[in-house]
């Protein structure tokens, strides 16, 4: 019974050592199998690209701007009297020198009459005194007067001289308060609302006047910039022949209403804002811009030369800095620190990190890690040229310039 039982064991010994070796050796093969394997080559994401372009491009500011009339005068009256009646109608364009309103002169005209009598009378009796004169040098030649009575008859002619010359003075001071009373345009423009009525009883003293005068052609428009600006705007203008370009655009378009040039940048800075002002004056025939309106504003610059330009989207940013994803010689996604001049309409000017000619990716970094292979989107590969927005951009730029000066 004994011998059995040793017998059974050292069987049950033998067999799982056996199945210990069968198992090892197959793992051994498994594991070399494996490792002869080659790795699974990992999928090429799909990305969509376009290549750095290099052009002249159009470089300028943005700003939000209000029209304002280029001149506006507040017609008032300067003399005291009944407004008789007005000479324009709400809302009229009038020229300088236009008769505008027109008050009672009766009492004037009866001051000015009264001058000139006065002269008349002044005139008369100088003649007397003049012959008088000649009289008393005749007596006194004759020794039949003294120079007493004739230097006292000198002295009277002198004083009805001076009397004449304050006549002539009257005179002239009542024809220009009795050209008052005819009220005309001082400038052309757009007058507004009627402000008084004919039939009242008008005084200098008013503070609201008769009626506003706007000029609305040209017109202006002032803006402001945030005075980091500024060094790149006094640049521009160091630089040019000719005044800087301005262009005037809708708030809720693209479209541009106005082109005109700039006239002032103010000579302070606005310390409260951090800004800094600016004027541009425009043409107005049209009479698309008005004034309280607001309109985004362009300033330009001028042209960067044979700039390197990518779509804005192209542009990543880190804690780092700015970067982008470029395609290798070996279809791989690199990153590229690059350094960003500006932005504008959708591309971004590039100081340094590219060259023209690479390809950079444009749709798809989210997918990106460096290194990793791509395959790029046949649109818009095809579509790679598609940068010549840029180009439009900056021809359509160059030319409203061109057209401002």
């Amino acid at each position: 019974m004994t011998t059995t039982l040793s017998k059974t064991r050292s069987t049950l010994l033998i067999t799982a050592a056996i199945l210990v070796l069968i198992g090892a050796a197959g793992w051994s093969l498994s594991h070399k199998a494996d490792a002869a394997a080659p790795a699974a080559a990992a999928p090429a994401v799909s990305v969509s690209t376009t290549q750095v372009k290099q052009q002249d491009m159009p470089m300028y500011l943005s700003g939000v701007g209000t029209v304002t009339s280029n001149a506006s005068v507040t017609v008032k009256a300067r003399i005291d009297g009944q407004l008789d009646k007005v000479g324009f109608v709400e809302g009229q364009d009038v020229k300088a020198g236009q008769l505008l309103a027109q008050i009672d002169p009766r009492t004037l005209q009866a001051q000015l009459a009264q001058a000139v009598a006065q002269k008349a009378k002044d005139q008369a009796t100088l003649a007397n005194a003049r012959l008088d004169l000649q009289r008393y040098t005749t007596l006194v030649q004759q020794d039949a007067a003294t120079q007493q009575t004739l230097d006292a008859q000198h002295a009277q002619v002198n004083q009805l001289q001076a009397a004449v010359q304050a006549d002539d003075a009257q005179i002239s001071y009542a024809k220009v308060q009795l050209s008052f009373t005819s009220i005309v345009a001082p400038i052309s423009g757009r007058v507004g609302a009627r402000l008084v009525d004919p039939g009242n009883i008008v005084h200098a003293a008013d503070t609201n006047g008769l009626v506003v005068i706007n000029q609305i052609d040209p017109i202006a428009v002032v803006f402001t910039l945030p005075e980091e600006s500024f060094q790149n705007i006094n640049a521009a203008l160091h630089g040019s022949q000719k005044p800087l370009a301005v262009q005037a655009f809708a708030r809720n378009s693209s479209a541009m209403l106005s082109q005109g040039s700039l006239t002032l940048l103010n000579n302070q800075i606005d310390t409260s804002t951090g800004t800094v002002q600016l004027k541009g004056i425009f043409q107005n025939q049209s009479h698309v811009l008005w004034p309280g309106q607001y309109v985004n504003v362009r300033l330009v610059l001028g042209d960067r030369k044979q700039a390197l330009t990518i779509p804005a989207s192209a542009v990543q940013r880190s804690q780092d800095g700015t970067y982008a994803y470029v395609i290798d010689a070996g279809g791989k996604a690199q990153i590229q620190a690059i350094q960003v001049a500006n932005i504008q309409d959708g591309f971004a000017v590039i100081d340094k990190g590219l060259s023209a000619g690479q390809r950079v990716v444009v749709d798809g970094q989210y997918k990106l890690k460096p290194g990793i292979k791509v395959s790029e989107d046949a649109a818009v590969r095809g579509s790679s040229n598609g940068n010549s927005g840029a180009s439009n951009a900056a021809a359509a730029a160059s030319s409203a310039k061109g057209t401002s000066n």
